[in-house]
């Protein structure tokens, strides 16, 4: 059984290192160049081939709600950061491409915001990076 006033000590300590590295990193984000938000939007689909992804599935990656990321969504069309069209496999669904605006932002950022988690995740090494990683990863899978 576990311990568990220590599980709430880890928990405690996840939850604020969590909470202060992203404080840190959260610099990395210019709205208005790219909000941490449309980063986040742009992270899955540039990842996805033809960097276009269904907006479900940007949906699922993302940390807010679905008509939060649909309004994000809509003004990063207005902004050119992405284009957004009916699915044609799905006539409820969409389609979000990044265009060469949007890839450019991104790279841009990324090579900054890469640059800062390194840095800040330098204070490990790399088998407890590995083990983080492996950690979280456990405790993201357990679902009760």
């Amino acid at each position: 059984m576990t311990d568990r006033r220590l599980a709430i000590s880890a928990w405690e300590s996840l939850f604020r290192a969590q909470h202060e590295v992203l404080h840190e990193i959260s610099g990395d984000f210019d709205d208005d160049v790219l909000g941490q938000g449309e980063y986040d939007v742009l992270l899955t689909v540039t990842r996805a081939e033809g960097k276009s992804a269904r907006l479900r599935d940007v949906t699922a990656n993302m940390l807010i709600s679905q008509p939060s990321v649909s309004r994000l969504v809509d003004r990063m069309v207005s902004r050119g950061l992405i284009t957004k069209c009916p699915d044609p496999r799905d006539g409820r669904g969409a389609i979000v491409t990044a265009t060469e605006a949007g890839v450019s932002a991104f790279r841009r950022v990324a090579t900054a915001h890469g640059q800062s988690i390194a840095e800040r995740m330098s204070v490990l090494s790399d088998d407890e990076l590995a083990q983080l990683r492996d950690l979280t990863a456990k405790l993201r899978a357990a679902r009760p």
